[in-house]
């Protein structure tokens, strides 16, 4: 005879008087789990960065803060440790007229200068170095030659290569005035360098033609990572390639591009090297950083050329606040 098996039933969740079972119940355990995972991760990169934040403290943070003491001290070359504080009286100071940093005509000729220069310069860095990455980023033979051709700009130092431009531009013996003539662009030797009307144009070029390499790189790592359903797509409905360039490929380096801009924005308005080996002292050309060196070193006047660092520090800051904030809405991160 055969016996009926009993029939399990599965007891449904006891109802809560408001007639809803609370869902969240079974996700907080996972939601714990999370914040514990992201803590540990929180306090691994910290225990990771602190080697460095220290470093960076010692390096630059101790140097900083000493540039800022002495910018507010009558301090000298040879007596650093008698130094007396005066306030502000290096920036500006009114006694029967207005002197200091910030009354000083040359102060603000170099920050015009500093401020055109890195304009100028990292505008057409940025040009060039996305024209030359969309050059080498084609199928051509010989194209790893020259990529390896172009990075030799770049790798040469800057002084070596600034003291090389000098050669070149010499208006006696340079090669750039021997090459204009013998085209007939120009009827007589040009002082590049000597000229106040050339002087800066001279900088300038010099330093486009060292640091743009370095924009094309970062551009051309960008355009290998480009996926290539988009062009495909794009040639299948007979879409213009300049229109490609601007509506496709130039809104994804974008990120990349904005990353070059701001390093060679940096480098650029601090520059000191290319521009102190081609033209010294001159005021067509100097720059914040050469009026500081002019200050500490030739003058001996140590606290009155830390407060020209410490201006140029604060300017810097300043445009680098603004161009990520700018950068940052341009690429959708802000409100």
């Amino acid at each position: 005879m055969a016996t009926r098996q009993p029939t399990l039933t599965q007891t449904p969740p006891a109802t809560p008087p408001g007639g809803t079972v609370d869902a969240t119940q079974p996700t907080r355990p996972r939601r714990e789990r999370g914040t514990r995972v992201r803590r540990r991760r929180v306090r691994a990169a910290w225990l990771f960065l602190t080697p460095m934040l220290v470093g960076l403290a010692l390096v630059a943070g101790w140097p900083l803060a000493r540039t800022f003491w002495f910018s507010v001290t009558d301090a000298s070359l040879s007596s650093l440790e008698g130094a007396n504080f005066i306030g502000l009286e290096n920036y500006l100071v009114y006694d029967n007229g207005w002197y200091g940093i910030l009354a000083d005509p040359l102060w603000w000729q170099s920050v015009w200068n500093t401020l055109y220069f890195a304009l100028v310069s990292v505008s057409l860095e940025a040009v060039l170095g996305v024209i030359v990455a969309l050059v080498l980023n084609a199928h051509f033979r010989g194209r790893t030659l020259v990529r390896a051709a172009m990075l030799i700009p770049w790798a040469i130092p800057t002084v070596v290569s600034a003291k090389i431009w000098a050669w070149m531009l010499n208006d006696q013996f340079g090669i750039i005035n021997h090459l204009l003539m013998a085209l007939g662009l120009i009827d007589a030797p040009l002082s590049w360098t000597a000229d106040a009307s050339l002087s800066m144009w001279a900088v300038i070029m010099v330093d486009v033609w060292k640091a743009t390499p370095f924009v094309a790189l970062l551009v051309l790592a960008a355009l290998q990572m480009l996926p290539s359903d988009c062009y495909e797509a794009a040639k299948v409905d007979g879409i213009h390639p300049v229109r490609v360039f601007f509506r496709v490929t130039l809104p994804l380096i974008t990120p990349a591009l904005l990353v070059a801009v701001i390093f060679r924005a940096l480098d650029a308005l601090r520059v000191f090297d290319v521009i102190y080996v081609l033209t010294s002292n001159a005021a067509s050309t100097m720059t914040m950083s050469i009026y500081a060196r002019q200050q500490l070193v030739e003058f001996q006047d140590v606290g009155y050329g830390s407060a020209a660092s410490t201006l140029l520090f604060m300017i810097i800051a300043l445009v680098t606040v603004v161009y990520l904030y700018l950068g940052r809405r341009q690429l959708g991160g802000g409100s």
